[in-house]
């Protein structure tokens, strides 16, 4: 077989001949990247980084002038209807006294002071406080104070006592995300070797493909620390790159590993089946790869440092998988040879390794109609897909985190209780001298007439900085600093307040910052970079499947048929997270609108995954082409062919992503859904039904490329050579099968 244009048959092909190398190599790379990354702090985004817009502005002013938010927290002392106020009266006071008391409690202050800490109606306190040192190590002197206000708690029962701030809720939610990694990593690991098993029948076999995806993502989360030095990353960014490196690495070993089984059934020996699984499987491995990485890439070009982030963490396990697939793969089958069907399990084994009969029966039927198969499964499609456009866009808000978490709870009343003290606006103002009289006139207007305006509320708090070089407001607005009230207030302050008062001051810089404005900024972020990265996507896809299989309407098929698939996962978004189908089972508190990052996140990932089912179904349907047979005759033999591998590809797939659903944050459970059900669909009625009825519609059409393209470079889509049985022996053993390989070099 001629491999000198295809280089993952001759990267595959040299690690099966140098498999010692290989192995080592690989070793010594994944321990490498472990260890190095290890040593290097992993990089977090500093406070620029994760804001968009005016907010943005805000912290690289408050960054470039030192600024230091201290570790603040709160306490909120909340007595019912029928509790007397000497009772509040009484916890307060010895809440104030249990914080006083505590040596890393600074600027203490409450309504004991005379502070505007009192809700309108009375019933609510607040106590707020600073930890005293570093803000980054606060969660190290948290515990003490912590137990002094729950021992405050314990003593005044009748009365809600409780702490929050953003130590105690970075802890709270910390742990939270700890568990969900965890768990994560329980369901899915076990999930994926149960699927493996019942497509090998083997445990050799089984467990080969989820080491290797293990070993991937351990290389990969060792590069990372290298990485993001560049583009911080957080604990989410892990999660994602484990669920996304599993499936993508346990796909690209199957579709490896499956071949090799294949031609060593149709009579090939070791050497060439392992040659043939490279230089075909191997192919499509290294197109869907660089198919997912550059739909990854599209995440840089929205301009905030959280997506460049899970960006770059995805490119890495991705980028390692394929890197592995085309060399430590072929290695480790070379070594194993036929011990790969070891430990062969009764019953599942004998099914495993037998042809099945499903799919070629629906193909069957869908090439006899195929007409009446591309309306019914696309006006299916259509139809799932069609509450997308009722779909409500929302930013994610404190009601998409887990509400069983206390701290969660206290924020809630808090917010009730003072509308907008728990995240007020924040005017940054930046000046040579904030402490100067005319400054400081300007700040007494900006809180008189932002008070006047009704829509945002007492206390205006001020502070500044040693130099006197930056004052901050924290002016809390209307509303929970989510709903419509925080976005008409904050554009009141915006819009009017600001610019009649510190907003013209000379010399002066000022910028709103905040919650409620951040959210805006994002949402602002959102419609006009979204646009760009679809298109950026698209285009290089269509290039990409273009070069690939050299015909215009292949290419133009594959992602009108993946769009559809995005858009029926949209659809049914809608249909859980909105309208609330089946909301209890999958364990969601409430219904509301999608998290406005949800559907761009989601068309990267799929639109680069799902390509991994039709880069290697349009391989195998080429590799018929090639070898001279009719399109209906092609179709039937890549989709059959393709059928096991690809259905235990996307068994995996989907399982692994419904371990989203489990996790505690309503994004992640959106993305699993959403992942879920457009991999089922993609896997099943595009791929099953869809793509053979429009292929045997188009028909010699399939494959046109215009003339001024013909200069594109010709990929050969290897065939399997057929083999050569050599005659029986007198013992009845037959002797090796020697498959006929054409231009053995």
């Amino acid at each position: 077989m001629d491999m000198s244009g295809n280089i993952a048959g001759r990267m595959g092909r040299w690690s099966a001949r140098h498999r010692k190398t290989a192995v080592l190599g690989w070793l010594a790379f994944v321990v490498l990247a472990v260890v190095l990354g290890g040593m290097l702090q992993r990089g977090e985004r500093t406070g620029s980084e994760t804001e968009v817009g005016a907010p943005a502005r805000a912290a690289e002013i408050l960054d470039r002038n030192g600024w230091e938010e201290p570790a603040s927290e709160m306490v909120l002392v909340q007595r019912a209807d029928d509790v007397a106020q000497g009772a509040a009266d009484a916890a307060l006071t010895d809440v104030v006294a249990a914080l006083a008391a505590q040596p890393d409690v600074e600027n203490l202050t409450s309504p004991l002071d005379g502070a505007p800490l009192t809700s309108p109606d009375g019933r609510s306190a607040l106590v707020t406080f600073d930890i005293r040192g570093d803000p980054d190590t606060a969660e190290e002197r948290i515990e003490p104070i912590q137990d002094a206000v729950a021992a405050v708690a314990a003593d005044h029962d009748d009365v809600l006592v409780e702490q929050f701030g953003g130590t105690s809720a970075e802890l709270a939610l910390g742990d939270v995300l700890e568990d969900d990694f965890t768990r994560a990593e329980l369901l899915s690991i076990p999930i994926t070797l149960a699927v493996l098993l019942l497509a090998f029948g083997a445990i050799v076999a089984a467990v080969l493909p989820l080491v290797f995806a293990l070993s991937a993502f351990a290389g990969a989360v060792g590069l990372l620390g290298f990485t993001s030095q560049i583009w911080g990353v957080d604990d989410s960014a892990q999660i994602v790159m484990l669920l996304i490196g599993l499936a993508v690495g346990v796909d690209y070993s199957l579709f490896y590993l499956k071949r090799e089984r294949e031609e060593r059934a149709r009579g090939a020996g070791p050497v060439d089946a392992l040659d043939i699984a490279a230089a075909t499987s191997g192919r499509s491995i290294l197109i869907s790869g660089i198919t997912v990485v550059v739909a990854m890439a599209g995440m840089f070009l929205t301009g905030f440092a959280v997506f460049s982030g899970i960006g770059s963490a995805t490119i890495l396990v991705v980028a390692t998988s394929v890197l592995g697939s085309l060399t430590v793969l072929p290695a480790l089958m070379s070594w194993l040879g036929d011990k790969v069907e070891k430990g062969r399990l009764p019953v599942i084994g004998r099914r495993a390794a037998g042809p099945g009969r499903f799919w070629p029966a629906v193909l069957r039927v869908v090439l006899r109609r195929p007409l009446v198969a591309a309306v019914v499964a696309g006006g299916a499609l259509v139809a799932l897909a069609a509450p997308a456009l009722t779909m409500d866009l929302r930013n994610e808000a404190v009601t998409d985190l887990p509400q069983d978490v206390p701290v969660i709870q206290t924020y809630e009343r808090i917010a009730e209780a003072f509308p907008g003290g728990a995240s007020p606006a924040e005017v940054v103002i930046e000046a040579d001298d904030v402490t100067a009289p005319q400054v400081q006139a300007a700040i007494a207007d900006l809180r008189e007439q932002a008070l006047a305006t009704g829509r945002m509320n007492e206390p205006v708090e001020v502070e500044t900085n040693e130099a006197g070089t930056v004052a901050v407001v924290s002016v809390p607005l209307d509303g929970d600093g989510e709903d419509q009230a925080s976005r008409d207030a904050l554009a009141a302050l915006e819009d009017d307040v600001v610019p009649a008062t510190v907003g013209a001051l000379d010399g002066a810089t000022v910028v709103v910052s905040g919650e409620t404005a951040s959210g805006v900024a994002f949402e602002r972020l959102m419609a006009e970079r979204t646009p760009w990265v679809f298109a950026f996507v698209l285009v290089l896809a269509f290039v990409l499947l273009l070069v690939s299989f050299r015909s215009v309407v292949i290419a133009a098929t594959a992602i009108v048929l993946n769009l559809l698939s995005v858009a029926a996962a949209y659809g049914a978004l809608v249909l859980v997270f909105q309208e609330g189908w089946g909301a209890d089972l999958i364990g969601l508190d409430q219904t509301g609108g999608i998290v406005n990052w949800i559907p761009l996140f989601l068309f990267v990932i799929l639109f680069g995954l799902s390509m991994d089912y039709h880069v290697f179904i349009l391989s195998r349907i080429r590799e018929a082409r090639d070898r001279g047979r009719s399109t209906r005759d092609a179709v039937t033999s890549g989709i059959t062919s393709s059928a096991g591998v690809v259905t235990s590809a996307a068994v995996i797939m989907v399982f692994v992503f419904l371990t989203f659903v489990t996790l505690s944050l309503t994004s992640l459970k959106q993305m699993g859904i959403g992942l879920a059900l457009a991999v089922l669909l993609d896997a099943t009625v595009v791929r099953a039904v869809l793509l053979p009825a429009v292929m045997q519609l188009l028909g010699e059409r399939n494959w046109y490329l215009p003339r001024w393209l013909e200069w594109l470079p010709t990929l050969r889509h290897e065939a399997a050579p057929a083999p050569v049985v050599l005659p029986t022996q007198a013992d009845g053993r037959r002797d090796e099968e020697v498959p006929v390989l054409a231009a053995r070099d």
